[in-house]
């Protein structure tokens, strides 16, 4: 039965059906399959899966990523971003890079990012004289930080999976996300000098204070989310809720870019992003029952127990494991369906969950811009009407900088937490 199920899912993924809806069909006939199950156990477990309080936080947080978008806050940040690095040749495709580092700390997605900014800078880079291929491979790569850079939506569940501390996650993103931030800046240095993109004229110290205090109150919103849930004065749902609530006053009675005839579009397209990701989860919940019932996670922890001698070995193996688990699944199932069946045994190699969980966090982030699935890719390339084929080779040495900053953080975690720990010991007690 167990291996009719695996070819029904490779079947269904090769034709093209969503994953979700992959999942959920496997679930559903796995169990139906399962001796003394009722039928209604699929059901069940869906609506179970999403009943948590801390699930509320991904709606809002897409919810305030929606509202500086449709509040044209974005466009504040990357004017803010153009007075810095204008003067640097490639200064638009550095400044899409650093407005994505800024945006991550509101969204928590690296759909709404790639999706908003790319729709300004995409045509913006190419107007400017630089070539598709760099514009969307900038726009898609400098997306996935959205993940890392707290808050960040799969954190968020990974912390629900394992009881690890969502402030510790949150501060351990932040140098990774900074690391792979400034890597692609390196990257696009060069390949602007290269290339000859343009650069603009020094922008004068008075007009960057000046956009700087324009985008102020945008700056902070990231202050207010991460150092609520560090002090512990309010938790992630909660902090979600608050972002969303700040970005909403600042857009209308601040910035005035927001009218409350735009919220109702608002809040359907926040609707229909997070219901894909929810449904998923859903359908995750069924199937992780299907996986309880056939032992996997025993099993799992038995072979590497048995046959993986170090935690280094076993660290390489679950970073390969997920990156071709990106490749066709989005972060949030991918970690419902797998996460419990490999923390058992990181604990007993010595791995804290939380560094497990920011290594399975930046590999899916990787996952978010490689083909099939790709979901960041699709849209930039959309955007930029340009084949994925195009498009994936552009965006892998961006790829590759993530991959080595991966690698910096699972061997040497002391390099992500150094500072975190200095700054809230208690979190990583």
């Amino acid at each position: 039965m167990a291996i009719l199920l695996v070819g029904l899912f490779l079947i269904l993924m090769f034709i093209g059906v969503p994953i979700a809806f992959v999942i959920g069909i496997v679930a559903l006939l796995g169990i139906f399959g399962m001796p003394y199950t009722p039928e209604a156990t699929v059901p069940m477990k869906m609506v179970n899966g999403l009943d948590s309080f801390v699930l509320l936080a991904i709606p809002l947080f897409i919810l305030a990523a929606n509202l500086m978008n449709s509040g044209k806050i974005s466009e504040k940040l990357i004017d803010f971003a153009m007075s810095i690095v204008g003067p640097i040749r490639g200064a638009l495709a550095h400044a899409n890079i650093l407005v994505s580092m800024m945006f991550a700390g509101v969204s928590g997605a690296a759909q709404a990012d790639a999706a908003g900014m790319g729709k300004i800078l995409i045509p913006s880079m190419v107007k400017k004289g630089y070539d598709k291929e760099t514009a969307v491979a900038v726009t898609a790569a400098s997306s996935t930080i959205g993940v890392v850079i707290p808050p960040s939506i799969p954190m968020i569940i990974f912390a629900g999976l394992t009881n690890a501390s969502i402030g510790a996650l949150f501060l351990g993103g932040i140098v990774p996300g900074i690391l792979i931030g400034l890597g692609m800046m390196l990257f696009v240095y060069f390949i602007a000098i290269k290339r000859n993109y343009p650069k603009e004229k020094r922008v004068p110290i008075k007009r960057i204070a000046k956009l700087f205090l324009e985008s102020l109150p945008a700056l902070f919103t990231p202050i207010i989310i991460i150092g609520g849930i560090i002090s512990g004065f309010f938790t992630a749902t909660e902090a979600a809720a608050v972002a969303s609530v700040y970005t909403l006053l600042i857009s209308m009675f601040y910035y005035k870019t927001l009218k409350l005839n735009d919220l109702p579009k608002i809040i359907m397209d926040t609707l229909a992003l997070s219901s894909l990701s929810l449904f998923a989860l859903a359908t995750a919940s069924a199937l992780g029952e299907l996986m309880s019932y056939y032992q996997l996670g025993a099993i799992a922890q038995d072979f590497f127990v048995n046959n993986v001698g170090s935690s280094w070995i076993f660290i390489l193996i679950v970073i390969l494991f997920f990156l071709f688990i990106g490749t066709f699944m989005d972060a949030i199932p991918a970690m419902i369906l797998f996460v419990p069946m490999i923390l058992p045994t990181a604990i007993e190699f010595g791995i804290e969950p939380v560094q497990l969980g920011l290594i399975i966090v930046i590999t899916l982030a990787i996952g978010l811009a490689t083909p099939p699935y790709g979901l960041v890719l699709l849209l930039s390339a959309k955007i930029g009407n340009l084949s994925i084929e195009r498009s994936f080779v552009a965006v892998l040495p961006y790829l590759a900088i993530i991959l080595v900053i991966l690698l910096l953080i699972a061997f040497l975690p002391g390099l992500a937490f150094a500072i975190p720990k200095w700054l809230n010991p208690s979190l990583f007690g």
